[in-house]
């Protein structure tokens, strides 16, 4: 693969200047003005997601590649911490917005929204940019007159904040792996005028592997090598292309092996009033739900505990926006949760979505490395942090978020 891949960038690299963004992936291209002269000269960043990679999997499993880009760049040993719930689309989103999923509204994977009388889905809605706040870091490029694109990043087809990627790739799970690393260096060689200065990437063959098998698999150890390959073919492109580039590889959340017998909350109180997202209670008035909640509480099950939601704790930041439900169930271990029995189907043995201070294993890999990267070990920090450090990177004022710089300033070479 090496050998092809050194092979195939010049040729990218020459078909792609004359060629229309769309060379080797479905890309769709958004009527944006180019690059503005602050942009073209502007460093650039790739943003790679390695969906459900833990923190510890860079030594569990042995990945050459990615312990090459720690020892040269920045990385937190101890993991990167996911906001609550770990759950993939919540935390996709806050890494590139910088808000906590309750004041994005991405507060889990699927949940109900009274005031639409809708239910968000990822496979239906998520191409809906009305469901979301905050303002995107390839938002945020393009009104700041740089240029970005998208490979499969959750959100990254929705209109939000006015804006869409330049390019960007609707979802397809099956779309080869290979390719999407050489749809990156297509776009890289674009003339400077197209050429887009954020990309994100996504991958999500580690949490298959972990859903499927658990965390402790002969498969999910596979997985882990196939993109930690990628991830050396990527950063073999990158450098041929000569350009300025910082790759920021993170994780959304780690995973867990899952006690496999679930938590029923039908069988604790009654819920025939309730609409259920999963394990999330929306009550149709104040009085079942706190009904409900009695209930609860007169049946403790020390594998879960449940909060009218303003109680919830504050350190799970997960309390005042109404699409959480109330009342609130809160694993207290690696427990899954549903409202109901499931009809068809069956649980994972991994899982994530837990509280990362009461199970470690949710903590995220981060590794960064390139002329804009300082060498240095990091402290774990909240995934909030990650978005104000890419705009320091790339010189955009970010927007409002929860996040703050300090954490990752001493990762950064020009400060």
């Amino acid at each position: 693969m090496r050998r092809l891949l050194q092979c195939l960038v010049p040729a990218l690299l020459c078909f792609a200047a004359s060629a229309p963004a769309q060379t080797i992936a479905p890309v769709v291209s958004t009527p944006v003005p180019p690059n503005s002269a602050r942009a073209e000269r502007a460093s650039y960043v790739v943003l790679m997601s390695l969906d459900a990679f833990r923190y510890d999997y860079l030594q569990k499993y042995d990945a050459p590649n990615l312990q090459r880009l720690a020892k040269q760049g920045a990385t937190a040993p101890e993991g990167m911490i996911p906001s609550y719930p770990s759950l993939t689309f919540p935390n996709h989103y806050t890494l590139v917005t910088g808000l906590l999923p309750e004041h994005s509204g991405m507060v889990a994977n699927g949940y109900y929204d009274a005031v639409r009388d809708q239910q968000y889905s990822m496979s239906k809605t998520s191409g809906d940019g009305t469901w979301y706040h905050g303002v995107p870091l390839w938002s945020l490029a393009e009104q700041q007159g740089m240029r970005a694109a998208s490979f499969f990043w959750p959100t990254s087809d929705a209109e939000i904040a006015g804006e869409r990627p330049a390019y960007y790739v609707p979802f397809d799970d099956k779309f080869d792996d290979e390719k999407r690393v050489q749809q990156v260096l297509a776009w890289l060689a674009l003339p400077p005028e197209q050429r887009p200065h954020l990309i994100t990437l996504y991958y999500s063959n580690v949490d298959h592997a972990g859903h499927n098998f658990g965390p402790d698999s002969p498969e999910t150890r596979e997985a882990v090598h196939h993109v930690d390959e990628l991830i050396g073919e990527l950063k073999h492109g990158l450098d041929a292309t000569g350009l300025p580039i910082d790759l920021v590889v993170v994780a959304d959340h780690g995973m867990v092996r899952v006690n496999p017998e679930p938590v029923i909350l039908d069988q604790y109180a009654d819920l025939s009033k309730f609409r259920t997202v999963g394990s999330l209670l929306y009550a149709p008035d104040e009085a079942t739900a706190e009904a409900a909640y009695r209930q609860f509480r007169a049946h403790p099950d020390p594998r879960f505990t449940a909060y009218r939601r303003k109680d919830v704790p504050a350190q799970l930041q997960y309390n005042d926006n109404p699409r959480e439900g109330d009342p609130v169930m809160v694993a207290n271990g690696p427990y899954t949760i549903h409202a109901h029995p499931r009809t068809e189907g069956k649980d994972n043995l991994g899982e994530h979505g837990f509280d990362p201070a009461v199970v470690p294993e949710m903590k995220a890999l981060f590794v960064a490395e390139g002329p804009g990267v300082r060498h240095t070990t990091l402290a774990s920090f909240p995934n909030v942090d990650v978005y104000d450090f890419v705009c320091a990177l790339l010189h955009l004022k970010p927007a409002p978020n929860d996040g703050a710089l300090g954490p990752l300033k001493p990762a950064l070479r020009h400060k």
